[in-house]
């Protein structure tokens, strides 16, 4: 497969000096630390982890919304870090992202058919017809109707706000798009036909999709591959068949165990891996391996030295001492 993203070493520290808590002169949060994976053309890697892991600050930095502390971002050939101002404005047409908040990244003063229509008047040379023209057609590929173009921000559903968002991330014909937990704010089943609207568009359109989101089960149906986030590093990247049929780091086998199962026998009879303690701060993360505190199967070894990232199998990578110590099996969850 062809590699569309490739991201190598992204380091994001936020400088804390300025801060009006005294934490010390270099005090920073290592919001995401020396990460590197790629991501393929037309498929869906999902991004998982608790909150404050870095999910969302590494989206942003893939999308150059915020600058890395360190590291690169390429697409395809391109180097994204090292785009001039305007070279990033005409660049901005390949990558977009879709926000969580459905409401608050939608001007309230602008009709929808503004809305959609802005991305369009400031990266084209459309003219008002043409532009019209394109509000109804992505109106109609998010589920919309052509009416809905005259209507405001707060006359709709949060489902149908995130429809909008989505038409309006479509208007410039992007490649690449970073979903930053699209989901998370709607209803199970509003969840759902989002997913699936997302899913259809990218057979159509052939778009590649960063999906970040808290929920497993939607990340493993939407998902070619699934990468683990814990304290701003990866832990575990596969294809999501794999990751949930063979789990070998620790964390992601209990963020799997933790999936309630649709069967009441078996839910009963489950044992999910409840880990102990609080996730370590950013800006002062353990040293060795940054889960070690939490972790079931820690040895000495994890609290001394910084595991190393390295793929165990057919593209499998974990970032752990004792990968695999305890089976899937042993855990009772499938």
């Amino acid at each position: 497969m062809d590699k569309l993203i490739r991201v190598e070493n992204i380091t994001k520290h936020f400088d804390l000096k300025s801060s009006f808590i005294s934490l010390g002169s270099a005090a920073a949060v290592k919001a995401v630390d020396d990460i590197s994976f790629d991501v393929y053309k037309n498929e869906t890697l999902g991004l998982v982890g608790e909150s404050g892991c870095g999910k969302s600050t590494l989206g942003r930095v893939i999308l150059r919304l915020i600058e890395p502390t360190s590291g690169s971002v390429f697409y395809e050939d391109i180097n994204v870090n090292l785009l001039k101002p305007e070279e990033l404005r005409r660049f901005r047409t390949k990558m977009q992202i879709v926000f969580q908040d459905s409401y608050s990244s939608l001007n309230p003063r602008h009709k929808v058919g503004e809305i959609i229509a802005e991305p369009m008047t400031i990266h084209t040379d459309m003219s008002r017809r043409e532009i019209r023209e394109r509000i109804l057609e992505l109106l109609s590929l998010v589920g919309l109707k052509a009416g809905h173009a005259s209507r405001f921000p707060h006359e709709f559903s949060g489902g149908q706000r995130q429809r909008i968002n989505i038409a309006r991330t479509l208007a410039l014909y992007p490649s690449f798009i970073v979903c930053d937990e699209p989901i998370s704010a709607l209803d199970v089943s509003i969840q759902a036909q989002v997913v699936n609207l997302l899913k259809d568009l990218q057979k159509k359109l052939g778009i590649t999709y960063l999906f970040i989101a808290h929920d497993l089960s939607m990340v493993k149906h939407i998902s070619d591959r699934i990468a683990v986030m814990y304290l701003g590093k990866i832990m575990e990247l596969a294809t999501s068949r794999e990751l949930f049929i063979n789990p070998l780091h620790p964390y992601t086998q209990s963020l799997i165990s933790a999936i309630p199962i649709p069967d009441p026998k078996k839910e009963r009879l489950r044992k999910p891996i409840v880990l102990e303690g609080e996730v370590p701060s950013p800006v002062n993360p353990p040293s060795g391996c940054v889960f070690h505190t939490r972790c079931p199967v820690a040895g000495d070894l994890c609290s001394q030295e910084i595991p190393e990232y390295c793929e165990i199998g057919p593209n499998h990578f974990v970032s752990c001492h004792y990968a695999g110590e305890r089976r899937a099996a042993e855990i009772n969850y499938l």
